[in-house]
């Protein structure tokens, strides 16, 4: 890990989006809360939040550090599902790592919720995809 000891505790935020991309048929059993799993959106925000916890426990360089806020929103699309994660923390690094995170655990339990309405005749998924991760604002601001 990289020594943080000597660097100002500043007000950390980072702000990371995603999308995964389903089916229309598969957007609108979301909207509708027709899907077998369970309310699709709870869970996968429920998701975020706890891999925003634990990033440092599956990205080994990261540091642990104290979380202040974590906001998670989702927008459906006519053919996808959007997650926006927003971190906030008060320390010596950044947070864009716990905001990724986030978004990937977010997507990941969407796919996992609706996986058996995406597959095809065969078991495969052609369309369904995971795409534009990435964090869109980072910042820090001094205290």
């Amino acid at each position: 890990m990289v020594e943080i000891t000597e660097k100002p505790a500043v007000g950390r935020r980072a702000v990371a989006i995603g999308a995964i991309r389903l089916r229309p048929s598969t957007v609108q059993a979301i909207r509708d809360g027709e899907v077998a799993k369970g309310d699709v959106l709870t869970v996968a925000r429920v998701a975020a939040i706890q891999a925003v916890k634990e990033t440092p426990r599956t990205i080994p360089m990261c540091h642990p550090i104290s979380i202040t806020g974590v906001e998670v929103a989702f927008e459906l699309l006519a053919d996808a599902v959007v997650a926006e994660v927003i971190v906030t923390s008060v320390g010596r690094t950044g947070v864009e790592m716990e905001a990724l995170a986030g978004v990937s655990a977010a997507l990941l339990n969407v796919w996992d919720m609706v996986k058996s309405r995406e597959k095809d005749e065969t078991g495969n998924y052609p369309s369904t995809c995971i795409e534009d991760i990435r964090v869109v604002e980072k910042r820090k601001e001094d205290l």
